[in-house]
C-alpha cells in the first residue's frame, strides 16, 4: 500500500512538474541585429535602383527598433513613416497596406486608425521563418504605399536564404 501510495504522488508530481515548465520559459526565433541591417541594406538598394529615395526601418517580434537606413535625400519624414509601418506590421502580423484596405472596406476594422503608435500605409512587411513572424520592415519615401511595400518585399527576398 506505501509503495503504491509513493508511486501515485511521484507521478502527481511529475505531472505537477510538466505543467508548470509548460507555462514557464519559452523559445522562439527574433531579428538579429545582422539580418536587421542586412535587410534594411537591401530594401534601401532596390528602392534606390528604382529611382525612389526611402528609409527602411526593422523591428524584431516585439517591435522594438533593431536597424534604419535612410538613402540620401529621402525626406525627413520618412524615419518616422517607415517605423510607424515597421511597429504596426509586426504588431499585426499582417502587411500595412492589407491593414489599410481591411479599414477602408471593412467599418468595423476602421477604428484600427485610432491605435496608437499604428500607420496604416502601405510599406510595412511583416519578416518571417516559416509561419512565425520574427519582425517587420517598413518603408516611407517611395511615390506610393504600394512602391514602399514592393521595395520591403524585394529586401526580404534578398535575405530568404537567412530565414530558416
Amino acid at each position: 500500500m506505501q509503495n503504491r501510495l509513493a508511486t501515485v504522488a511521484a507521478l502527481t508530481l511529475s505531472l505537477i512538474a510538466t505543467a508548470a515548465s509548460a507555462e514557464g520559459v519559452r523559445t522562439e526565433k527574433n531579428m538579429s541585429l545582422d539580418l536587421a541591417t542586412q535587410i534594411a541594406a537591401q530594401t534601401v538598394a532596390t528602392c534606390t535602383a528604382n529611382g525612389y529615395a526611402v528609409t527602411a526601418t526593422v523591428v524584431d517580434r516585439a517591435g522594438t527598433l533593431r536597424a534604419v537606413q535612410r538613402a540620401d535625400n529621402a525626406g525627413p519624414h520618412t524615419l518616422e513613416a517607415s517605423r510607424l509601418k515597421a511597429y504596426t506590421s509586426a504588431s499585426a502580423k499582417n502587411t500595412t497596406l492589407a491593414m489599410m484596405e481591411g479599414a477602408q472596406k471593412n467599418p468595423a476594422a476602421a477604428n484600427l486608425v485610432n491605435i496608437p503608435g499604428y500607420l496604416l500605409l502601405g510599406g510595412g512587411v511583416p519578416v518571417k521563418v516559416g509561419n512565425e513572424v520574427i519582425g517587420a520592415v517598413g518603408v516611407g519615401g517611395a511615390p506610393g504605399g504600394h512602391l514602399d511595400e514592393q521595395c520591403a518585399v524585394a529586401g526580404i527576398a534578398k535575405v530568404q536564404d537567412l530565414l530558416k
